[in-house]
């Protein structure tokens, strides 16, 4: 019997192919680092060709997507491979949560692929908490999610293209489903349907780092500047403030702040008048996004609350 106390159980359920799966895998493997135990589902078939091992704090476990002998190439079409997963994999997704239900370390977190949204139903059927969890970089994310709500139409008739937080782009700048229309249509409504419910989740993950597209992160901020937002630091201290300033590095000044939980922290209740923050992980929920369509831009709507946590931070609170 199990008896080491983790700090949570979460359950990764990447899309079962090599460039999702080691994503999810390599996260995983951050999380125990933290004091999580975590496990990895995968599919019967990929768990059977990658015979992995399992340790105290990362397990590997597994759903079926009712194609247990051949995986993807049993399948008669992608359509049908995607329907058949939906049914058969969240039935033996639920069985993998009930399976852990009654043990030292129930299932705290899902922590899903959105190429199968159906994972997030699962989760708040068993009130579960759910995060998407994109392993394409944030700028790839978010030329697809303005395909998908209809702020960039295609096929694309006119060159440079502008999006906001990126570069002006240009055809071939653009992903190969796009460049190309009508290149794999299957393959492109999947990419697309990755944005059908993740609003609906707790929190989004990026499989990024912001080194690797600054100016996309620099403008995320730059538009929550007066807006009241919410900084978990590593400690668990929670504070909220209103967003007074952001540099193109990321560190930011709250200002207005006030301790969430005054019962937990009651000695940082009258201390906080402004905070400097520097990032250097970051997480982000976002909730109640709506569009403006006269821009093509992303605005919040006015009793929106935006939720930061911070890791690895400095903090100065004066």
């Amino acid at each position: 019997m199990e008896n080491k106390a983790y700090r949570g159980h979460v359950l990764a359920l990447p899309y079962p192919s090599q460039g999702h799966i080691n994503p999810l895998l390599q996260f995983s493997k951050r999380l125990v680092s933290k004091g999580l135990k975590a496990t990895l589902a995968t599919t019967l078939y990929i768990h059977n060709t990658m015979q992995p091992q399992s340790s105290s704090s990362l397990q590997f476990d597994t759903i079926s997507d009712g194609y247990d002998e051949g995986g993807f190439a049993q399948a008669e079409s992608i359509h049908a491979y995607l329907n058949r997963m939906e049914t058969i994999g969240s039935k033996t997704l639920a069985d993998l949560i009930i399976k852990n239900k009654n043990t030292a370390n129930p299932i705290d977190c899902i922590i899903y692929d959105p190429f199968l949204p159906w994972a997030l139903e699962v989760a708040k059927k068993f009130g579960i908490f759910g995060a998407a969890f994109f392993t394409q970089t944030c700028a790839v994310n978010f030329i697809y999610y303005h395909v998908h709500h209809g702020l960039l139409k295609l096929p694309i008739t006119s060159t440079p293209i502008s999006i906001p937080g990126l570069p002006v782009l240009e055809l071939e700048d653009m992903p190969s489903f796009i460049s190309v229309p009508g290149s794999y249509p299957a393959y492109f409504e999947m990419l697309l349907n990755q944005f059908s419910s993740s609003d609906k989740a707790d929190a989004v993950l990026v499989n990024t780092f912001y080194e690797l597209e600054p100016e996309l992160f620099f403008s995320y901020f730059k538009d929550l500047v007066g807006r009241e937002v919410t900084v978990e630091l590593k400690n668990d201290l929670a504070i909220r403030g209103t967003l007074h300033l952001v540099d193109q590095y990321l560190n930011i000044k709250l200002e207005n702040i006030r301790v969430v939980d005054q019962d937990k922290y009651p000695h940082m209740v009258d201390k906080c008048c402004h905070c400097n923050l520097e990032l250097h992980k970051i997480f982000i929920k976002e909730e109640d996004w709506v569009h403006n369509e006269l821009r093509g831009d992303r605005i919040l709507s006015s009793h929106s609350t935006i939720n930061i946590m911070l890791y690895g931070i400095s903090c100065c609170i004066h």
